[in-house]
């Protein structure tokens, strides 16, 4: 375990991030076959034939310390709508990644993504003290893509040919926000949760 990602439970106004937990695996998949997410060959979203492989790949980089994976509670329904994470922690160079995110149909493009990225982003640089926070997205995920843009991540630049998925290579576009840029992106965070 990295003593760096810390285990805790984030609470907003709209959604919550629990710490995953294998008893979450129903859920997961309940969410991601409601809408039948797992069609967007782009992204990886868990199936009922792939959700066991998807989980244990997040508690094995938990373990060696490079995670914490969180399932994402909406309040309005009260029920797992999704799950994100932080991952690649490097707590030498103060960096990570946030990731392997998706959300049900019903709760994308509301308040619960804006909050959950408020939620992570803020333990990631006031009580981390991170200098860069990065995501990475598919070059044909162009809803990710433009959220990120949205969110005030600046694109770093494509890794070309970067992972090969099911036979065909993966464009990876990687965007990041650095601790300079934290507080214009939390003030447009509150913003638009209606905060300010």
């Amino acid at each position: 375990m990295n003593p760096w990602l810390t285990e805790i439970v984030q609470t907003g106004e709209h959604a919550s991030l629990i710490p995953m937990r294998p008893a979450h695996r129903d859920a997961l998949v309940a969410a991601a076959m409601a809408d039948e997410l797992w069609q967007f060959w782009y992204t990886e979203i868990p199936t009922e034939d792939t959700i066991d492989r998807y989980m244990q790949k997040a508690f094995e980089d938990q373990s060696a310390g490079k995670a914490l994976p969180y399932v994402v509670v909406g309040h309005a329904s009260d029920s797992i709508v999704g799950t994100t994470r932080f991952l690649e922690a490097d707590s030498v160079n103060r960096r990570l990644e946030i990731g392997k995110t998706w959300y049900a149909k019903r709760v994308q493009r509301t308040a619960v993504n804006t909050e959950c990225k408020l939620m992570l982003l803020t333990h990631a640089f006031e009580q981390l003290e991170a200098i860069a926070v990065e995501f990475r997205t598919h070059w044909h995920n162009h809803a990710s893509r433009n959220a990120l843009e949205r969110l005030g991540a600046k694109q770093d630049g494509v890794l070309r040919n970067h992972q090969r998925i099911d036979g065909c290579y993966r464009d990876t576009v990687v965007f990041s926000i650095i601790n300079q840029e934290w507080p214009t992106v939390r003030r447009t965070l509150l913003y638009k949760l209606g905060r300010t």
